[in-house]
């Protein structure tokens, strides 16, 4: 992986994670403290800031190659700060790797990222239109209305990090995000940990981080006021001020108070605000239940969601009775659970053959969710024009024609960006 050191050689080591589609930069600000007393890693996620283009396409994978880089440089034991998907790799490395994670802050995490569909459908988005509207509308996720609008060289910053990253490597991060759930295994990171939010995240919220709370043993929550998801960018000093405490002393039993300075060039409206790290944690875990993937039922079920997503197997079963639950566990079992999950052909290739065995068929009533099944699975409009062009030579014209009318619609209804 691409990365950098700063600070002492001979201090202990604090690796520090990116979020998805930024680079170590967004960092900055915390190097001249945390330097200081760390000697700090920072790495840049795949085709991020110009690192090599190898996509990962699970979280499992990034935190490998972190393992790996850190071996390579004579790193054995850290701590670790990680930013959204920075911070999922970090659970990562506490869960599969305990012994060589000394203590770890979760920046704007979650357990879980959302849904899996919205991940995907930010792919097919990708896919279809490029970064543009990712980098446009990167901003307001990102950060507060009140902050964009009084930083303009910081958000067309930020807009440049997600437009120079590669295309490839950000669909598998969706992906990677989109299978990560680690619900079930909070009571196994055995970690103090620090789960740091910005009051205003509508990414991972409050709401996220305490679930974090509530799971992992040894977690505190510091609730950032006027901040958004890229809390270190818009608070630099609150979270500098944050990860110091954590990461060199022991958690204190009442509340502590940090006030937040003025990033560089802030004018009115925007003054000091007091940050309260609240230190809380729930009595009771979330009910949350996981999902095995022994048996053929349950590996079916979970590649039937992955390629026809959340919303409509939800639909089919929500809509499944005594009468037809049997044949909707034999669609599950043996469908997805046998054809689809074997190996000689990729997803990209089922679509493909799904396709158009749907048009030859005439059964066009399938035909549109097995179009957003094909985007899903990673068929870009062009190619799924061509399987469309090919079925009229094959399967006549009359067929090919309505395939393209139900088709058009829900490319048009996928691949348009968010406004």
């Amino acid at each position: 992986m691409q990365y950098r050191f700063d600070g002492p050689e001979d201090a202990p080591v604090l690796v520090i994670g990116p979020s998805l589609g930024t680079t170590w930069h967004m960092w900055d600000r915390q190097i001249p403290e945390l330097s200081k007393h760390w000697r700090i890693f920072r790495y840049d996620l795949p085709g991020h800031g110009g690192a090599p283009a190898y996509p990962a396409a699970a979280v499992s994978d990034l935190a490998d190659r972190v393992l790996a880089t850190l071996d390579s440089v004579g790193v054995q034991r850290f701590g670790y700060a990680g930013c959204s998907i920075g911070g999922a790799v970090g659970a990562d490395l506490a869960l599969r790797h305990p012994h060589r994670v000394a203590a770890l802050a979760l920046v704007a995490a979650s357990p879980r990222f959302g849904t899996a569909d919205e991940f995907r459908r930010r792919g097919v988005i990708v896919r279809s239109n490029g970064l543009e509207p990712i980098a446009r509308t990167s901003p307001e996720r990102w950060f507060t209305p009140g902050f964009a609008a009084a930083q303009p060289a910081i958000v067309e910053w930020a807009v440049q990090m997600v437009r120079t990253t590669d295309p490839g490597c950000y669909i598998a991060s969706c992906e990677a995000l989109a299978a990560f759930d680690i619900r079930a295994e909070l009571p196994r990171i055995g970690v103090p940990t620090l789960v740091l939010v910005g009051a205003e995240d509508k990414v991972t919220g409050p709401a996220e981080a305490r679930t974090l709370v509530a799971g992992i043993p040894d977690a505190r929550l510091a609730l950032v006021p006027g901040a958004s998801h890229l809390a270190p960018v818009e608070q630099p000093a609150a979270v500098t001020d944050l990860l110091l405490m954590h990461f060199s002393t022991a958690w204190q039993d009442t509340q502590v108070s940090i006030p937040v300075l003025p990033s560089p060039g802030f004018s009115a409206p925007f003054a000091p605000v007091v940050p309260v790290a609240e230190i809380s944690a729930a009595a009771v875990l979330p009910d949350v239940s996981s999902e095995g993937l022994s048996g053929l039922y349950d590996r079916g079920m979970k590649v039937r969601r992955e390629v026809l997503g959340d919303a409509h197997v939800d639909a089919a079963t929500a809509a499944s009775d005594g009468f037809t639950d049997e044949f909707q566990e034999l669609l599950t079992r043996y469908a997805w659970g046998e054809v689809w999950s074997r190996e000689g052909l990729d997803r990209k290739a089922r679509s493909c053959v799904a396709l158009t065995a749907v048009v030859a068929s005439g059964h066009l009533g399938g035909l549109a969710r097995h179009v957003r099944a094909a985007l899903r699975n990673g068929l870009t409009p062009v190619e799924i024009k061509e399987v469309l062009l090919q079925t009229a030579v094959y399967c006549g014209l009359p067929a090919a024609g309505a395939a393209f009318e139900i088709a058009q619609s829900v490319i048009q209804e996928e691949t348009t960006p968010p406004a």
